[in-house]
């Protein structure tokens, strides 16, 4: 039996005000609760293996007045983003997907050497290179100096800072003004949302353009892509709460298209709300835009219902796991997999996955081999391991470039070697 002084404070933790970061309405409706787990990209060396690695809660939270789908801010962005593993180069596929975006930018909005094109969470330079090789003025930020030294060592223009209003304020003055400001999975890694929707509208040229693409909520839903939600990622958004989280701070979103990356992504274009030069239908809005926002509602993304009900997906999805791979290891097979992906992380460590069933993952970033993933402590190797010690099973754990990596590691089929994608389901080929 608990004390009435346990019972008290218990019941005060369930009080606690959890204000939404948009609207600041009270957070009390579970999205899903993913238990404890690291940061996403804290890979560990060997020598980090026998020390206390900080665990912090996964609980992801819907605002039952705007539809904001958000975690708490249990770890800050310097924490996570100041040293950064993640390097955009390393995909060919998202490589291509960026060329052919630059191209079309540059038609679009009629981009030339007197415009100037600034990239919030630029990387290492692999979209903004694109720009620069058509003779455009680029600006890259953002705040992981390892990443950003990269991208200059290219030759691009790269700040090493923190993306905010007061950043954007002092560029403005400077008179550098975004002819085209993107942000491409940038939105959901700032926990301060009205700041970052603010320094958006400082740095935009009146006539300018916002470009952003950002993991699609919906499809978070219905791909059942829990591994998607990590501490990096702050909120996940759908078209009409973000076209909600805009308009409240003088911008308006003119267009939007789904793309197929990360899984299922939107793209938005946004201007200032009184802007002349944009395409638009006679609503201020483009057709697809309008298409978007009504399969959103009849999809159920104004229904609280449908956020209620992800969780018990989840849980159905993390036990089908289990059983593929007890199942694999009671009947001898060997598992290994591909990729060290901060969604992976959150998959193994909400599923209790580590050595002992997965012998290894490997990836092509030097900056990850010789590293342990986190929390599972399953070891990063280069891909040539594989070939030394022929899988049974080989799992994608970035199942978002699935055909990327089959094509790569087809060399397992010569020992009948099989590849396994865990979500939205459990599927071999």
């Amino acid at each position: 039996m608990i004390s009435s002084e346990t019972a008290e404070a218990l019941q005060a933790g369930r009080a606690r005000r959890r204000p939404c970061r948009f609207c600041r309405a009270h957070l009390e409706e579970t999205f899903v609760d993913l238990g404890v787990s690291p940061l996403s990209n804290a890979y560990l060396k060997a020598a980090d293996l026998s020390e206390m690695e900080p665990f912090y809660p996964l609980h992801a939270y819907v605002c039952s007045t705007c539809f904001l789908v958000q975690l708490e801010e249990k770890s800050s962005p310097q924490e996570i983003f100041s040293d950064y593993a993640y390097f955009s180069s390393f995909s060919e596929s998202w490589l291509e997907h960026s060329r052919r975006y630059a191209q079309m930018a540059v038609e679009r909005f009629n981009l030339d050497r007197d415009s100037m094109v600034i990239e919030i969470g630029s990387n290492d330079g692999y979209l903004l290179r694109y720009f620069m090789e058509a003779g455009i003025p680029v600006l890259g930020i953002d705040p992981a100096s390892n990443v950003a030294r990269t991208a200059r060592e290219k030759g691009l223009e790269t700040l090493d800072s923190f993306f905010n209003s007061q950043l954007a304020g002092r560029l403005a003055e400077e008179g550098k003004k975004a002819d085209l400001l993107i942000g491409n999975n940038v939105l959901a890694h700032i926990p301060d949302l009205n700041d970052l929707i603010t320094a958006f509208k400082k740095l935009l040229h009146p006539d300018g353009v916002i470009s952003l693409e950002f993991p699609h909520l919906l499809s978070l839903i219905e791909q059942k892509q829990f591994d998607t939600i990590y501490h990096e990622h702050y909120s996940y958004f759908s078209l009409t709460t973000a076209e909600r989280i805009f308009a409240a701070r003088g911008l308006r979103v003119f267009d939007a298209e789904l793309l197929e990356t990360h899984g299922g992504s939107l793209r938005i274009y946004a201007c200032h709300e009184d802007a002349r030069s944009v395409e638009q239908g006679g609503s201020g809005k483009s057709e697809g835009l309008e298409a978007l926002l009504l399969k959103e509602q009849q999809r159920g993304l104004k229904d609280i219902e449908t956020y209620r009900a992800f969780g018990e997906q989840v849980k159905m999805v993390k036990r089908e796991i289990l059983k593929f791979v007890i199942g694999a290891k009671e009947q001898g097979k060997s598992i290994a997999a591909y990729g060290a992906p901060a969604k992976g992380n959150t998959l193994l460590n909400y599923c209790g996955i580590g050595p002992d069933f997965i012998d290894y993952t490997v990836d092509r970033s030097p900056h990850k081999q010789g590293r342990y993933l986190p929390g599972s402590h399953i070891p990063i190797f280069d891909p040539e391991m594989v070939e030394g010690t022929r899988p049974d099973y080989l799992i994608i754990l970035p199942w978002n470039l699935k055909s990327e990596i089959m094509e790569q590691m087809e060399l397992i089929r010569a020992w009948d070697g099989q590849f396994v994608v865990l979500i939205p389901e459990v599927k071999v080929f």
